[in-house]
């Protein structure tokens, strides 16, 4: 049987397809079934409600920023006071935050690119690589404070006083700067971790064989073609590593000690700071909030505005990266603060 141009209609034209029906991709959803129009009415509310949380959180602490946040602060270090007037400012605190940062983020580097890269370009055995996936999935998934108590437990022993603050008797509190940047390394290893991976899986194929065709050996394309193509990667992930490293409390508690003031440990330079105990700005805040004891809620106030633009910044690094990133036409790992 032949068939005719002229009897080929366009699909909607008749009464069957799905243009006429309600359910095309242009489609109003005036026509949709109740169910679904209840359906993108929550999805819509659940957007705005967040963008409107988000904004409520950011504009409060911003007014109250400004309104509280005075140069003095940023450049004095707190004092035991029983006034609001006398506490001093959040230098110290601000200090302990860079510094567990940078301990945490040197720390977390190496071994998720090296996971990453195992991972992805060897994975033998497979059993074992299996493993390590799962072991990254169970960190990312503990609580900050479980992480804390086993950090607490294993640094307590003898074997790690030089590693601790330590009593005149012998005894190890299992407290330092050094300490509490390996645990926060752990929060940070996951994002960074994945990032580096996903940047890995999504360089083509071809980029490798052609390595190979050139006569490189496989350490070689990992340094000079894998490496090269996911830097931005790693530089997403170290930027999202770092905004939970900032952000964490539980652990620099337990583990970084209860005084405001960084107080060194020892004599020789630059050991005697990783040895020290002190706070963040985060420990800073809950500490001087109505919720703790400093009583100074304007300073706990003006601490959590530079906080929140530090955190505010990694994001729109994070945002930069992922646009750049997807200019050169890779796709690679994503996102915003986890």
């Amino acid at each position: 049987m032949s068939v005719l141009a002229s009897d080929v209609r366009p699909l909607g034209a008749s009464g069957t397809g799905p243009a006429q029906d309600g359910h095309g991709r242009r489609s109003s959803p005036w026509s949709w079934r109740w169910s679904d129009r209840f359906v993108l009415v929550v999805a819509w509310a659940t957007g705005i409600g967040l963008c409107l949380i988000a904004a409520a959180i950011v504009v409060y602490m911003g007014v109250r920023g400004v309104e509280y946040l005075r140069p003095g602060l940023l450049f004095s270090h707190p004092q035991a006071s029983t006034s609001q007037a006398g506490s001093g400012g959040f230098l110290d605190p601000l200090l302990g935050t860079l510094l567990l940062t940078v301990i945490g983020i040197t720390l977390a580097l190496p071994l998720a690119v090296g996971c990453a890269l195992w991972i992805t370009e060897y994975g033998r055995p497979g059993w074992l690589a299996r493993v390590v996936e799962s072991s990254i999935e169970i960190v990312a998934g503990t609580p900050d404070i479980v992480i804390a108590l086993f950090g607490l437990a294993v640094f307590q022993l003898s074997l790690f006083a030089p590693l601790s603050f330590t009593a005149q008797g012998g005894g190890v509190y299992g407290r330092s700067f050094i300490i509490a940047g390996a645990m926060l390394s752990l929060i940070a290893l996951p994002p960074l971790y994945a990032a580096t991976r996903d940047g890995l899986q999504a360089v083509p194929t071809h980029m490798r064989e052609a390595a190979f065709a050139l006569g490189k050996t496989k350490i070689a394309t990992i340094r000079r073609v894998l490496l090269p193509s996911v830097r931005s990667n790693v530089a997403t992930g170290v930027t999202l590593g770092v905004s939970r490293i900032i952000g964490d409390t539980a652990i620099v508690l337990l583990l970084l000690g209860e005084t405001l003031r960084i107080d060194t440990e020892g004599s020789i330079p630059g050991l005697n700071l990783l040895r020290a105990t002190g706070s963040t700005l985060t420990t800073y805040v809950y500490s001087n909030s109505p919720a703790g004891e400093g009583a100074a809620p304007q300073k706990a106030y003006a601490a959590a505005f530079v906080l929140l633009v530090f955190v505010l910044g990694l994001n729109l690094i994070v945002t930069r990266i992922g646009r750049a990133h997807a200019s050169t036409g890779l796709s690679g790992a994503g996102g915003g603060i986890v």
